[in-house]
């Protein structure tokens, strides 16, 4: 009997939906496995045990992110990377405008880094669960509790060793100009102040380029990334400390000018 077109679609839907999940499963499997492996290893109780609860992604994971990059054609400029700590975990804070910003700046990371995502990328099933891998924070915006409780999680996290990426505009910035960015939210940085630890500002230019502005091709572009010099907030003036995030966004927006001029 002939089925109707509608219901082999139906079919199509339930056969994606079985694989995504199978997936899902194959990839727990394998983290799990590589946790048993580190355990089997002589690795240390403590530091396994911290990986299982925080579920951490094999050190490859860089690697493969680095793929991608390589895969859309993207051209990479890294300027001050020298200024990233490799002895303690830091805050990143970073201008925004491409999905590929994170896949950028996460293959450069010399160590554990989580970032700071809206509530909204947890209905994206797969995506969350991988998200979740990579010690990201998921913030609720029109919950200011649970912004206070999600910023109490990062600070946990830099304590652990774990550094975290905030894009501090909140959304993706849309100008046609690389300057023109949003205004950043002093909340974001909280994360440095309870923490004590150092922010590196970042200044990526050109990642639009890549997706956004041609939507939905992906082209082959050059991108900076820039690092700066770590800001160290209880060495700033009283004024500064007051208006960290204007502070921030200034440097990141200087960096930004000398990439127009040197580009």
């Amino acid at each position: 009997m002939q089925r109707c077109p509608t219901h082999n679609r139906l079919i199509q839907k339930r056969r994606l939906f079985h694989d995504s999940f199978y997936f899902d499963h194959c990839v727990r499997n394998l983290l799990s496995d590589r946790i048993h492996s580190d355990f089997s290893g002589g690795m240390d109780d403590r530091k396994a045990l911290a990986l299982r609860a925080g579920h951490q992604l094999p050190a490859d994971c860089p690697v493969a992110l680095k793929v991608i990059a390589w895969l859309a054609g993207t051209r990479l400029t890294v300027i001050g990377e020298e200024h990233i700590p490799k002895d303690t975990p830091v805050l990143y804070i970073s201008n925004h405008r491409s999905y590929f910003d994170i896949i950028l700046t996460y293959a450069r990371c010399p160590r554990p880094t989580g970032y700071v995502a809206k509530k909204e990328m947890l209905k994206i099933p797969l995506l969350s669960r991988w998200m979740k891998f990579l010690h990201c924070q998921f913030l609720d915006r029109s919950d200011l509790r649970a912004g206070l409780k999600m910023i109490l999680s990062c600070v946990d996290l830099i304590k652990n060793g774990v550094s975290i990426t905030i894009f501090p505009e909140g959304t993706r910035g849309k100008g046609s100009n690389e300057l023109e960015m949003l205004p950043f939210h002093e909340g974001s940085f909280k994360v440095a102040t309870k923490s004590g630890c150092p922010i590196i500002p970042i200044a990526i230019s050109g990642s639009s380029a890549i997706f956004e502005d041609h939507k939905p091709y992906v082209r082959r572009r050059d991108v900076t990334i820039e690092y700066g010099a770590p800001i160290y907030p209880a060495q700033l003036s009283k004024e500064d400390q007051k208006a960290l995030g204007k502070y921030t966004q200034g440097v990141i927006e200087e960096m930004l000018r000398g990439q127009l001029q040197n580009g």
